[in-house]
């Protein structure tokens, strides 16, 4: 093997020949000489124009003799025999872990040294790796170069296309290794396995409380923030998160999603929707451990637990009377303001209770 007697003082390379090292030192003085036709962009070294040639073209000429795959680079079919033969020559002196490509080790290193050198010109965001800056970019440029031929849908970054492509082909390749439950992106499975695992590794640092989804935790450190940013344009009323917004819009719309398949009856939240399905069953679930008594509505329970206690939690604010129900209180405060929303209309008599007008609707059936 030769010799590399001629080295780059800028980054350590070093080279058989000499006129290799004058080509290489091209890259560090940013003159970038050779320009793409087609598309514009411009390179320091001609071999890397006739390689991005190739992404135009689509020629790929380098081919692995094991299973076919060809690539448009010859370093990229060296890195990909790799995952034939399992070698990973490039270990971390860190902590031993071991790469197939020396360019991976070196983003990795990175990991220990907290070395960010990429940084977005608009916000300041820094990166450990390009790549990863001029993805964030498109968050600040709203560009999404990716378009899917079947639907038209646009996206930022290609693995989103390569995930949103598995929805039209109905191909999910990653499976639960616990349930066998299949997924279309590999990310969805990972957070799947928490459920069996019940690992949630995202902590709250002001009062630990730890969540599976990163997400999540975003959406619980507004609760200590006093942060609302989701405002109800009907009514004023904010919320710290969106989905709940989207809930309360449901009572100024009347909107109801959730349908009983034996009744037909419909319900504005699920968990209203749960609290019915009961009534169909015959179930009983919610029992007092004072009597046995027992209910189809957990809040059933509640109010019958004052029977025993005797708490009236719901008072009125004018003469201070209190009661077991809301519904009481409801009563009782139309004696105050005089509403008698219950009206006859056989002889237009009102009454405070419907119940009362019930009664009172026997006098004309007499």
């Amino acid at each position: 093997m030769e010799k590399r007697l001629y080295s780059c003082k800028v980054c350590d390379y070093s080279f058989t020949r000499k006129s290799h090292l004058l080509h290489h030192m091209i890259i560090h003085t940013g003159v970038k000489p050779y320009s793409c036709e087609t598309c514009g962009s411009s390179f320091a070294q001609k071999t890397n124009l006739y390689i991005h040639m190739r992404t135009h073209t689509g020629d790929k000429p380098h081919s692995c003799e094991v299973c076919g795959s060809s690539f448009a680079q010859k370093s990229t079919l060296l890195n990909h025999l790799s995952t034939h033969t399992g070698d990973k020559p490039y270990a971390c002196d860190v902590c031993d872990s071991s790469f197939t490509q020396k360019s991976r080790l070196l983003q990795h290193i990175k990991t220990h040294t907290g070395d960010k050198p990429h940084s977005c010109e608009v916000c300041g965001s820094s990166f450990t790796q390009k790549a990863h800056m001029l993805r964030h970019m498109l968050t600040h440029t709203g560009d999404r170069p990716h378009f899917c031929e079947v639907c038209g849908s646009s996206f930022a970054q290609k693995q989103q296309l390569l995930s949103h492509m598995l929805t039209h082909t109905g191909d999910k390749p990653y499976s639960c290794e616990i349930c066998g439950s299949p997924f279309t992106q590999k990310a969805n499975m990972l957070r799947h396995m928490l459920t069996h695992t019940g690992d949630k590794p995202h902590s709250c640092e002001v009062c630990s409380s730890s969540f599976t989804r990163k997400s999540t935790l975003l959406q619980h450190m507004l609760t200590h923030m006093g942060g609302k940013p989701h405002s109800c344009e009907v009514c004023d009323s904010s919320f710290t998160r969106k989905s709940t917004l989207l809930e309360h819009m449901r009572k100024h719309t009347g909107e109801k999603p959730y349908s009983c398949k034996v009744c037909g009856f419909s319900f504005t939240y699920k968990s209203n929707l749960l609290q019915h399905m009961p009534t169909h069953m015959g179930q009983k679930p919610h029992s007092c451990e004072v009597c046995g008594s027992s209910f189809k509505r957990k809040s059933n329970l509640v109010v019958h637990i004052r029977t025993h206690t005797g708490d009236k939690p719901h008072s009125c604010k004018i003469c201070g009377s209190s009661f077991t129900h809301k519904s009481n209180l409801v009563h009782h405060m139309r004696t105050h303001t005089g509403d008698k929303p219950h009206s006859c209309e056989v002889c237009g008599s009102s009454f405070v209770r419907k119940s009362r007008l019930l009664h009172h609707m026997e006098t004309h059936t007499v």
